[in-house]
């Protein structure tokens, strides 16, 4: 996948059976398939993943909502309870998205910030990781 491979080195991309996570410095980019529903299991494997990349520093996570998929806010209360992820960038120009984009930043509580492209999500998610 290499969403941002000319501005940045790509760590390590991991193929999950819902969908594909790329690790970079600083932040996390992940595209979920088409016609899954989220479940805790889902967010706790890229909760694992994170860990794994993240454990001592503070990190952003990218959603590239290529696909139409299911997550139920509720299990924002879960990902807010990772201290070290500062912020979360959704990237879509559909309209659904930008509909559900609200009700996901209710329920986050956090930083978050709907995005047309790529570029402005990783500039925006380095800028919120180094502000804090």
């Amino acid at each position: 996948m290499n969403v941002v491979a000319d501005n940045y080195k790509l760590i390590k991309s991991y193929n999950l059976d819902f969908g594909t996570v790329e690790i970079y410095s600083k932040f996390a980019i992940g595209i979920i398939k088409d016609g899954v529903d989220l479940t805790l299991e889902n967010i706790s494997d890229l909760a694992t993943v994170a860990d794994v990349h993240f454990r001592e520093q503070d990190f952003g996570y990218i959603s590239l909502r290529k696909n139409s998929y299911a997550i139920n806010p509720a299990l924002y209360n879960y990902i807010k309870e990772l201290s070290n992820l500062k912020s979360v960038a959704i990237v879509s120009d559909k309209e659904i998205f930008k509909h559900n984009f609200k009700i996901e930043k209710y329920f986050y509580g956090k930083e978050m910030a709907l995005f047309k492209n790529v570029k402005s999500a990783v500039e925006w998610t380095i800028d919120t990781i180094e502000a804090n």
